[in-house]
């Protein structure tokens, strides 16, 4: 007997991270110390000496029951994008910049190529927020998942000056909250779009006239990445006041956790597109449109609430960086919490 037979093969792990290197050294920052395959990633903080109180942010998150539809459609090259995006962008909601992240990845079997794959993924996210992919784990453990089966996680620490730092504590009736585009439904709800559509081959490959794709790809579509639009808002002098990542919770959990006391958002549900997938989603699970705002992002995956003075400059900037904005309403005196109107 040996490790092998007992289910846990050493050598594809070695071929896993020969495979990997290639995708990892494109998310490298002068910073990073350490070569990957060593016990732990190493970071330089000498760049950021000059910050008058420099501060560390960290964001840690899953990708969810999503990847089922991964192993259904055996598609695993985007689920690492959802997985850095969940993580980066709650530091970015902070106003920190991302500095690195590493992975956990945990499978009944490891096939070296289809790791390289998520892996693949990951690194894509991490170019996508410049944050270097400085290590991470793949656990091989048999018994524990099914063999074409694994699970996907992540860790992310990111840096801002504690002065620069989004807290909600200048919000004041008259600021405007300007979203920012989801590209559908992200990385929150599958256990419910999971109940809504058969999850089958046949089903997700079908194609919809209203989504314009299969179904699959509608629902795969990697969560959007906020962190270039957030920094480019900063870079044109503007201060966010508060900033919300609508993740699981939809509107009404999340909106309320970048407020302070004694103000409400109000949110005017007309002033944006609904992606086409939840109005699909609630008319075939006939869910109403209360509990879909309550567990989807709707459309919208950040929400920034900014002086009315700023918004011009403000919706510039994130056209600027390849994202669409809308203005979705406004801060006003009142109990804490959020009204859709």
């Amino acid at each position: 007997m040996d490790y092998k037979n007992a289910g846990v093969d050493i050598e594809a792990g070695y071929k896993s991270v020969e495979l990997m290197k290639e995708h990892i050294k494109k998310t490298m920052r002068p910073e990073v110390l350490t070569n990957i395959g060593g016990f732990s990633g190493a970071f330089s903080m000498e760049a950021f000496k000059n910050m008058e109180k420099p501060t560390l942010v960290s964001g840690t998150d899953g990708v969810g029951t999503k990847l089922k539809l991964a192993f259904i459609m055996d598609k695993h090259d985007t689920v690492g994008i959802d997985c850095v995006a969940m993580c980066v962008n709650d530091i970015a909601c902070a106003g920190g910049e991302p500095l690195f992240f590493l992975d956990y990845i945990a499978c009944g079997k490891n096939y070296p190529e289809k790791i390289a794959e998520i892996v693949k993924g990951v690194a894509t996210g991490c170019e996508m927020s410049n944050a270097a992919l400085i290590g991470g784990e793949t656990a091989e453990m048999p018994g524990f998942y099914p063999e074409d089966e694994y699970d996907l996680a992540g860790f992310a620490v990111g840096i801002v000056d504690e002065k620069d730092l989004i807290t909600g504590k200048e919000l004041k009736a008259g600021d405007v909250l300007v979203g920012m585009a989801s590209s559908g439904v992200h990385s929150n709800g599958f256990s419910l779009v999971r109940k809504v559509f058969e999850m089958t081959k046949e089903s997700l490959d079908t194609y919809y006239e209203e989504l314009g794709k299969t179904l699959g790809e509608a629902l795969i579509a990697p969560t959007k990445i906020y962190v270039k639009a957030l920094r480019s808002v900063k870079e044109a002098g503007v201060r966010v006041k508060a900033c919300s990542h609508i993740t699981g919770g939809g509107f009404y959990e999340n909106v309320p956790r970048m407020l302070k006391d004694g103000v409400c958002a109000v949110i005017e549900k007309d002033s944006y597109p609904i992606p086409p997938i939840f109005t699909l989603m609630a008319k075939t699970g006939n869910i109403d449109e209360k509990m879909m705002y309550n567990t989807y992002n709707m459309g919208i995956g950040m929400i920034m609430a900014v002086d009315a003075a700023d918004v011009e400059k403000t919706m510039e900037a994130v056209k600027a960086a390849g994202e669409t904005p809308y203005i979705i309403g406004r801060i006003e005196d009142g109990e804490k919490g959020v009204k859709l109107v």
